[in-house]
């Protein structure tokens, strides 16, 4: 059901991405050569001439951003609700909350535009933003330790399968249908899996009434205890803030967020303006990516947790290899394809790998909250989430100022930037990261540690 709930979060957060290339009127090209875009492609049904708005480059970027401004909001409060009351209705609640706002995103932009659209994007951020910090506190209650890659990975891979769907559906849905049919499916698919989800799961195993004891007692081995700690002091906020993993974390979460962002929100774009792809082939191009992600975030996590119970690396080692390829390969991949120019099995296929290997992330930085702090892990990856997200507001908004043409050469040097970005975050990460857990996550040794800082400074004279 965790890998439902993001599956089901990224199809809402995703289908307006490629839905807006039939929304918004198309632009009529006279340049040629390599600064301007690319021939329509003769083997594919004619490109789609576009909608009824007349929505700017520059608009559309902040329609796209929108999103994550309510998403980076609500990050740290999901976090903390989470770790005081149990995720199952952290969760539950900011998926349906996301569902009805995505059935009402018709509406929005038939009687508002573009200023009810966006207004209506930021309040759905506000209610996926609980997402995953909720989701941090389950499966840091249910997944022990050695299991945790694969298991990690299997659920956060519903991110790249929710992209999948809500690309290739909605290219054929908006090939066939008219636009509004994509946000009706994938709201109504929210409010049913939060139905199933709240009759089904519950927060942590001791609140399970039907959990087996051979479970029970299993996981009471691996981990301690099957409750929440539900007495947790106060969060240490200094603690945290000036912990140098924990720096180190949110860069890589910059670093990651800043391509996965340009990658997730404006490919589409790319393929129907540059590539010029119709919208049923933008659809299937769009979502291969992600097929390659998801493929390789699974076996990630089984390589990583072989790599762990061999003992070939250590916890801190398997998640800075996992970051490494994750940020690294990404980064030269995507460059790569803006230099093939109109070639378009090239382009997809460069894209693909770049996506795919991106997949190693979820075996990497993204599990190091629960790594370094279980009883605050919602708190760590509200912070490194919510922070990594404020990037959703920039690129977008970003790649249209920079793409006010949308040619080759202006999107060659968008990815160009995420290139830079992605491999001075990944450096950082692999220099000062840690995989162990860190003081702050017992507060009272967070004291002792404080007092006995304060004790070795030289007193004033």
């Amino acid at each position: 059901m965790g890998f439902l709930a993001i599956l089901n979060a990224y199809t809402m957060r995703i289908s307006l991405s490629i839905a807006i290339t039939e929304l918004v009127v198309k632009k009529n090209y006279t340049d040629e050569g390599e600064a301007a875009v690319c021939p329509a492609d003769d083997l594919d049904s004619a490109s789609s001439s576009g909608g009824d708005y007349e929505w700017s480059e520059e608009l559309q970027g902040l329609i796209l951003s929108s999103f994550y401004i309510g998403y980076i909001v609500t990050h740290v409060p999901g976090g903390l609700l989470a770790e005081k009351f149990g995720g199952k209705w952290t969760l539950g609640l900011g998926i349906l909350s996301t569902a009805f706002f995505t059935l009402i995103t018709p509406i929005a932009i038939t009687e508002g535009g573009s200023t009810a659209l966006i207004i209506v994007r930021i309040l759905m951020g506000l209610g996926e933003g609980t997402t995953f910090p909720a989701l941090s506190v389950l499966l840091s209650q249910w997944v022990p330790l050695k299991e945790r890659g694969k298991l990690g990975a299997l659920v956060l891979g519903g991110g790249q399968v929710g992209t999948i769907l809500a690309n290739s559906l909605s290219g054929v849905l908006l090939d066939a249908y008219d636009w509004p049919v994509v946000f009706y499916l994938f709201g109504g698919l929210g409010v049913v899996w939060f139905i199933i989800f709240t009759l089904l799961c519950y927060s942590d195993p001791g609140s399970h009434p039907f959990i087996k004891p051979t479970e029970r007692e299993y996981l009471q081995r691996e981990m301690g205890s099957v409750t929440r700690n539900d007495n947790l002091p106060p969060t240490p906020w200094k603690a945290i803030l000036t912990n140098l993993p924990m720096i180190a974390l949110v860069c890589a979460q910059i670093g990651h967020d800043w391509g996965f962002y340009i990658m997730v929100t404006d490919l589409p774009k790319y393929m129907a303006d540059v590539m010029q792809f119709s919208i049923k082939a933008n659809g299937l191009y769009s979502s291969l990516p992600y097929i390659m992600m998801w493929i390789f975030s699974i076996s990630s996590g089984f390589v990583g947790d072989w790599l762990m119970t061999r003992k070939i690396l250590s916890i801190t080692n398997t998640r800075k290899l996992m970051t490494a390829i994750a940020a690294f390969g990404p980064a030269i991949f995507m460059v790569a394809a803006s230099y093939a120019g109109c070639d378009r099995v090239a382009v997809v296929v460069l894209f693909t790998i770049c996506m795919g290997l991106m997949g190693a992330f979820y075996a990497g930085m993204k599990l190091s909250p629960l790594d370094m702090s279980p009883n605050y892990s919602g708190t760590l990856m509200a912070i490194t989430n919510g922070i990594g997200a404020i990037t959703g507001v920039i690129t977008p908004y970003l790649v249209g100022v920079m793409t006010p043409n949308a040619t080759l050469l202006e999107w060659r040097l968008v990815f160009w930037v995420a290139f830079a970005v992605l491999c001075v975050t990944a450096v950082i990460y692999c220099i000062w990261a840690s995989g162990e857990v860190q003081p702050f996550n017992d507060p009272p040794a967070v004291k002792d540690y404080e007092s006995e800082e304060r004790g070795k400074k030289p007193e004033k004279k």
